[in-house]
């Protein structure tokens, strides 16, 4: 059993990662399809057509991280994976095959609205479900020093989906040329049924975590005491990833619709390439977040990032008549933005809001912190074109500075920073703190590991707590 306990931790690790690979795929999908439907449907295509499709998986990804988070919470973490995996695959199935009635574009586009939300769904349920399993399993292996290594299979997965993306778009592009748009199009979005394919055993082999087995709470949660202790940490983390998602998403979204604005040809391989630049570029800030971590903190990482917008949006965005005149500068300036958008807030919204919580709610206050992250996505690409057909193009990067510094402020006040905190200690206060305020109900996943917390003058809380600890692995600093 031990053995089982401890290959199941790994498996958690590695099943995250390649899931959330899947994640980052299918959020940067739409990246070059938005370029290759503005080719085929020149006319049809419009910039509301392209919004639409584009906050479908948005919208998407919002009602799935609410639903899996609690799912992950009442039911358990392996559960909230094979849910979402079933759904990517159907979602993405259902991309591949879209087809309007009688070759009509705008049935096409309805079509692709649809399955691109039940994609979302599941890609967005993908957040809590990796991620918490993937936070309580690296706490296992790595205690306090778990910062990197969760960086390492969550956010690098996701980054790394962007260039990978671009990276199949072009081998496949290259094979059926550009006479065959239609083609490259459904082959990329049929790998992407693919990816969610390759984890799907492990997940259905995997075991919970032990801190999710010591500490769930599946009957009678006490969700108005968590509100009343986590509020200000729900505001940071939620917060700060709605203003990150704001700016990123509708820059990555239509960053190659810029891109190829400014080139010379606009052909679709030529943009694609300086696609996969800025997706390179953009790839370091990854490392060198899980880096800085530790020794700078989350808080201060996160809003060291968050200046990046600021520094770079103001640049590209003051000076965005003369730098766009040098296409390589121009997307070095716009890689380094992003790169270091991924450095601060894109590491550590994921990493704070999967630290934050104690277990029995880890899935669902990191659910609704992902899910407020894409609703600020959701208005940032409803705003995107507004933003460019009313101010101009530069003001896309303005907008992007002004948002880094609210990102800052935000952060500043209300993330809070576990850095070196192992999670259990954040788990026994939380036991502590409902026995203090009268809650009485059964913590523990299987029926020989329960525990009950009641107020009574038979049965002190501290027990409670000591009898929790003794079962932690991490229970002398608990």
């Amino acid at each position: 059993m031990k053995n089982t306990a401890v290959m199941s931790a790994y498996m958690a690790i590695v099943a995250s990662a390649f899931g959330l690979i899947s994640d980052g795929y299918h959020n940067n999908l739409m990246t070059m399809t938005n370029v290759v439907f503005k080719k085929l449907y020149p006319t049809e295509y419009t910039a509301a057509i392209s919004t639409r499709v584009s906050n479908a998986l948005l919208v998407g990804e919002i009602i799935g991280q609410i639903f899996v988070g609690i799912l992950c919470d009442r039911i358990g973490r392996k559960a909230g994976l094979v849910v979402t995996t079933s759904l990517i695959v159907i979602g993405a199935t259902l991309c591949t095959a879209a087809h309007g009635a009688r070759g009509n574009p705008y049935g096409l586009f309805w079509f692709m609205t649809i399955a691109r939300g039940i994609t979302g769904v599941g890609n967005g349920g993908e957040y809590p479900a990796s991620s918490t399993s993937a936070s309580e399993a690296v706490n296992e292996k790595m205690g306090t020093k778990r910062g990197p290594l969760f960086i390492m299979i969550t956010d690098l997965p996701l980054v790394f989906g962007g260039p990978f993306v671009i990276s199949v778009f072009l081998i496949v592009l290259s094979a059926a040329g550009d006479a065959h748009l239609n083609t490259v199009w459904r082959i990329c979005f049929g790998v992407g049924i693919l990816l969610p394919l390759t984890v799907y055993y492990f997940r259905m082999r995997m075991l919970s975590s032990k801190l999710f087995r010591e500490g769930a709470i599946k009957r009678r949660v006490p969700y108005w005491l968590a509100l009343k202790r986590y509020w200000r940490s729900l505001v940071g983390t939620g917060g700060a990833w709605m203003v990150y998602d704001f700016v990123f998403y509708p820059n990555g979204i239509f960053s190659a619709t810029i891109i190829s604005s400014v080139i010379k040809d606009g052909s679709v391989k030529a943009t694609a390439e300086w696609q996969l630049l800025l997706s390179a570029i953009a790839l370091p800030g990854v490392f060198v977040g899980a880096l800085l971590c530790d020794p700078l903190g989350r808080r201060n990482t996160m809003m060291l990032g968050f200046c990046g917008y600021v520094i770079f949006g103001l640049i590209i965005g003051c000076g965005y008549e003369r730098v766009t005149k040098i296409i390589p500068l121009f997307v070095i300036f716009y890689g380094l933005m992003t790169s270091m958008s991924n450095m601060g807030p894109g590491n550590m919204t994921l990493l704070t809001s999967a630290e934050s919580y104690p277990t029995p709610i880890r899935g669902t206050c990191f659910g609704i912190s992902a899910a407020l992250g894409k609703t600020g996505a959701a208005i940032g690409v409803a705003a995107f074109g507004p933003i460019q057909t009313n101010l101009g193009q530069k003001w896309t990067f303005i907008v992007a500075a002004i948002f880094g510094a609210l990102g800052i402020i935000i952060t500043y006040l209300f993330v809070p920073d576990m850095t070196g905190v192992d999670l259990a200690d954040e788990d026994a206060k939380f036991m502590q703190y409902l026995a203090d305020n009268g809650w009485a109900g059964a913590v523990g996943e299987d029926d020989d590991m329960k525990h009950i917390i009641a107020r009574t003058e038979d049965y002190a809380p501290r027990g409670v707590i000591a009898s929790t600890r003794d079962k932690s692995p991490n229970r002398d600093r608990a």
